[in-house]
């Protein structure tokens, strides 16, 4: 798909680069993609790229954003939780595990470990770009029931990661290697298992 010589607003373009990207990081890796292949598929110059990107790593850092952006906004929604500490904590984790389970975000982890050996920028750049993000959402929302002593005081940071860690185990694992997908029932018994322990440890 060539959008170089077509006339596309610039935020149209943007996106229309970001979908190639999205291709080449995928089919070739981080190491073997070149700006050349991605201009030569977008129908323009590199200088051209340049103009929206200003070097490979900002590309791959704006593909992470345009495909999980969005949906990890979902996964930490905390509008109309509720009152009910278990329930907020199962409704997010839910969303959490399908999120983090999904095609698209594990293509996206596979990637970052394949390439972050060598080029560490990447592995920080995808952390800071997405699960720092969403932990220190859920961090707030644990530090607001710690202010109210409704659980008990700790490093919020360090909870919300706890809490991550337990919703996804085993599962994501198994699913990262291709070893089976995890179904409904599977999520939701793992969330319960990791809300139970959470409470646990954090309760009053």
């Amino acid at each position: 798909m060539a959008v170089g010589s077509t006339r596309l607003a610039p935020d149209d373009r943007r996106k229309a680069i970001l979908d190639i990207a999205r291709e080449v990081f995928l089919t070739e890796g981080y190491a073997d993609a070149s700006m050349s292949t991605i201009a030569a598929r977008v129908g323009g110059s590199k200088g051209t790229l340049y103009n929206y990107f200003s070097s490979k790593e900002a590309l791959f850092v704006a593909f992470m954003r345009e495909e999980c952006g969005v949906e990890a906004e979902i996964a930490y929604v905390m509008d109309n939780l509720g009152d009910d500490i278990a329930t907020a904590l199962k409704s997010i984790g839910c969303r959490l595990v399908h999120f983090i389970l999904s095609d698209k975000l594990l293509a996206v982890h596979r990637l970052v470990i394949a390439e972050s050996q060598r080029f560490p920028e990447l592995g920080r750049s995808f952390y800071n770009e997405g699960p720092k993000i969403g932990t220190g959402q859920m961090a707030d929302l644990i530090q607001t029931w710690m202010d109210r002593g409704q659980l008990r005081q700790g490093d919020a940071f360090h909870a919300a990661e706890q809490f991550g860690d337990l919703c996804k185990s085993g599962l994501y694992q198994r699913q990262l290697w291709n070893v089976s997908a995890a179904t409904d029932a599977e999520v939701e018994a793992n969330v319960d298992g990791a809300v139970a322990i959470f409470l646990a440890y954090y309760g009053v």
